[in-house]
């Protein structure tokens, strides 16, 4: 994208490999905030990492120096230059012939081009992002994550119940697998739900860019107490929620061939903590739903779709009922659908889609979903495929990352046993070595815990087995020594 002056928000556009389509289109509709240009530009690529991909501009406060000039093949039936509210260009190309195009097409509008006004961007900032990062994977971490000489620093948040000592096992293992993460730890957890706490965990991520967290419990007889779980999602901006649910051999399940992905949206919704008492037993409890975020997860949805080479995705909602917010939610990922003819779309009523994962879970592939329904569902489904010990999860979102278990279990009732299943927190963090970028060490942990669970079936009581965490935990290690060059090892 040879662009030599363009202007957004301060940001130079440097070369993107990725495929990037301009269209010029009329503004039917002229706003005063958009000068009343009567021409917009709008912007597209198609970079699946892209959590911004499309934005909307008017000529008049663009300027465009170009090069080349290209010849231009011209897919609009305007007549001397008069451009109709439908008429457009959709231009699509690579490197600098790009510039030249849309330059050539904005000519032959009669578009003149020389002020040099800043305007706000969503998409420049991100092609910038992606012109300066490898493409080797949509959920590689962002340049912000600390690393000195190739070892990452990554946030460690206790959280409750078994959380520490599952945390505690996930640095052993680490240290066997020699995985370049080193750990800085946060106390944080129901008994230090406070502002200082909070801010603490908060700089910590921000500073570091990634977490591992135990779950955290919420006081629920205190309406004054927020849970920090959700308050470190909002004030990260962790919009999306990612639980891959999938049966796993040599665990006994009632249903098989089970794999789904639950992608939730999560800053708003129900969760927006909005709540008020109007008078002595009258409480209000607000939902939000707005049009952005929707269509936010719903894109990311399609992305992972096409990125893992799933089929469908299904909306959950209850639009039934829920006319404008639930309505607006499905409205958005149909809208999003129509860009992804390849990956079939479907939705269904919140209340039947719980029957129906329980009775054929089969037919699910890809979910999207409002936050109080994702929360619901992914419990369910990790309950299908052998419970809250195997599941793992993410939340991420443009800038930092928090991976934990997939259920938000904090498992007091066996704290300090030892029989608590590391399953769900050890793929968590082979997760989060896949996002930092160490492939080669999340693969390798990966397959050792899988080989512990199929091959040699060493199990927790959870699910169905006598094996106690430090067994897991030392089978697992056992099972890395032929293949991590690790010191400890030696």
């Amino acid at each position: 994208m040879d662009i030599y002056s363009m202007c957004f928000d301060g940001w130079h556009l440097p070369p993107v490999k990725g495929h990037v389509t301009y269209r010029i289109r009329a503004n039917k509709y002229p706003c005063a905030d958009r000068r009343s240009a009567p021409i917009s530009i709008h912007v597209r690529t198609d970079d699946p990492r892209a959590s911004s991909r499309e934005d909307a501009f008017p000529v008049s406060l663009f300027t465009i120096r170009v090069k080349h000039l290209d010849f231009i093949q011209h897919k609009s039936s305007t007549n001397g230059g008069d451009l109709k509210a439908a008429d457009k260009y959709d231009l699509q190309g690579e490197g600098h012939k790009m510039s030249t195009r849309l330059f050539t097409a904005c000519r032959a509008f009669g578009i003149q081009f020389g002020c040099k006004n800043r305007i706000q961007s969503t998409i420049a900032p991100t092609i910038f992002h992606l012109s300066n990062t490898s493409r080797q994977n949509y959920s590689t971490a962002p340049k912000q994550c600390l690393q000195y000489g190739g070892r990452h620093t990554v946030t460690l948040l206790s959280g409750d119940g078994i959380g520490p000592e599952l945390l505690n096992h996930v640095k052993t293992v680490f240290r066997f697998a020699g995985a370049p993460v080193d750990f800085d730890e946060v106390t944080i957890n129901s008994s230090t739900a406070d502002a200082a706490s909070m801010e603490k965990a908060l700089l910590s991520i921000k500073r570091n860019g990634v977490a591992l967290k135990g779950n955290i419990e919420t006081i629920m007889n205190d309406p004054s107490q927020r849970s920090m779980n959700v308050s470190l999602r909002i004030n990260l901006n962790l919009w999306a929620s990612i639980v891959h649910c999938k049966t796993l051999s040599g665990i006994k399940n009632r249903h098989e061939n089970i794999d789904i992905a639950i992608i939730r949206e999560n800053t708003e919704g129900e969760y927006a903590n909005l709540e008020h008492e109007n008078v002595n037993g009258v409480v209000e409890s607000l939902k939000i739903i707005t049009a952005q975020n929707s269509t936010q997860i719903a894109e990311y949805a399609f992305d992972y779709a096409v990125r893992h080479g799933r089929k469908k995705v299904t909306a959950i909602h209850k639009a039934n009922i829920m006319k404008l917010a639930d309505g607006l939610f499905l409205e958005c990922c149909r809208k999003v659908s129509e860009r992804y003819p390849d990956i079939e779309f479907n939705n269904m009523i919140v209340d039947n889609a719980c029957m129906q994962m329980v009775s054929y879970p089969q037919q699910f592939d890809v979910l999207v979903l409002p936050n109080l329904y994702g929360n619901i569902l992914s419990n369910v489904a990790a309950g299908m495929v052998g419970g809250a010990g195997l599941v793992s999860g993410m939340n991420v979102g443009d800038d930092y990352a928090i991976f934990e278990t997939g259920t938000r279990n904090s498992g007091r009732s066996i704290q300090g046993k030892n029989i608590a299943n590391p399953t769900g927190m050890l793929l968590a963090s082979c997760d989060m070595l896949d996002y930092l970028g160490h492939n080669h060490h999340a693969t390798l942990l990966r397959e050792s815990v899988m080989n512990v669970l199929s091959n040699e079936k060493v199990h927790t009581p959870d699910i169905g087995g006598t094996a106690t965490t430090s067994d897991v935990i030392q089978a697992i290690i056992d099972n890395l020594k032929p293949k991590a060059k690790s010191w400890l090892f030696s």
